[in-house]
């Protein structure tokens, strides 16, 4: 195709501090839904995935998941059982996620879901999809996979140690702490500057407060950084940069990252 190559936008992304099928996400889930055409006209995948290592997780999120669309009106909601490896190869859940426009990672272990998910026929259908103008939410867990980096923060609670996992690269600037209005209770202030410290020069931390969300509302197709995002939900988000004093955004307001 040469100079003629033509750049597709991808579609919108929701980061969801928590609250994941909740009421409070209502406003989010069918602002998500009007840039499909609105609930009749789409397609839902549920991915339970980070809670694959939970005896009861993924049904649990499922139920949840099918209820909350179905109270929005959609009509074709999928509720998969990629919870590990080998079910990320099943031919049966890559024909759930196909055709889909409107994939949701809902909470659990981020770590466990980016080794799950890395690598496979399953997040290659997910990301042409989203490469080609499907939606991608993710709370929680959900939210941290889809960032450049994750942070162990189970790792930092233990010893302190700063461990930055390469998660899947959908926001590849954005290092994503949900749950930020509760962080205090697992990290301690100081541990806290620490790890902006040895944040890599690029990245942006977002702190998403629970029931929050930052959802995405424009996409450079030349510059992802040129990005514009919009908070939304009950609390705030905290934008964080080296050598930038901290940004704190309510619901409405909109940055560009």
């Amino acid at each position: 195709m040469g100079s003629h190559t033509r750049h597709t936008i991808p579609g919108p992304v929701a980061l969801v501090g928590s609250g994941e099928y909740l009421d409070v996400m209502n406003e989010v889930d069918r602002h998500l839904l009007e840039t499909l055409g609105g609930a009749n006209d789409a397609t839902v995948a549920l991915l339970p995935t980070a809670s694959g290592l939970e005896p009861n997780g993924p049904t649990s999120w499922n139920n949840l998941g099918l209820h909350h669309f179905k109270q929005l009106g959609v009509q074709d909601i999928r509720a998969t059982s990629i919870i590990d490896r080998n079910s990320a190869y099943d031919p049966v859940q890559l024909d759930l996620l196909r055709d889909a426009d409107l994939y949701y990672f809902s909470g659990g272990n981020p770590l466990y879901l980016i080794e799950t998910l890395r690598d496979t026929p399953a997040w290659g259908i997910i990301k042409a999809a989203y490469e080609a103008g499907a939606v991608l939410a993710g709370c929680s867990a959900g939210a941290m996979m889809l960032s450049g980096r994750t942070l162990s923060i189970r790792q930092a609670m233990m010893d302190g140690q700063i461990e930055l996992v390469e998660s899947m690269g959908i926001v590849p600037e954005l290092i994503v702490f949900p749950h930020f209005d509760r962080m205090a209770n697992f990290l301690d202030q100081q541990r806290f500057h620490h790890i902006l410290h040895v944040i890599p020069q690029g990245y942006t931390i977002v702190g998403i407060d629970e029931d929050t969300a930052l959802v995405r509302i424009s996409a450079n197709a030349f510059d992802r950084t040129a990005s514009l995002w919009r908070v939304m939900g009950r609390q705030t988000v905290k934008v964080f940069r080296k050598d930038a004093e901290p940004r704190t955004l309510r619901s409405g307001e909109e940055v560009k990252l």
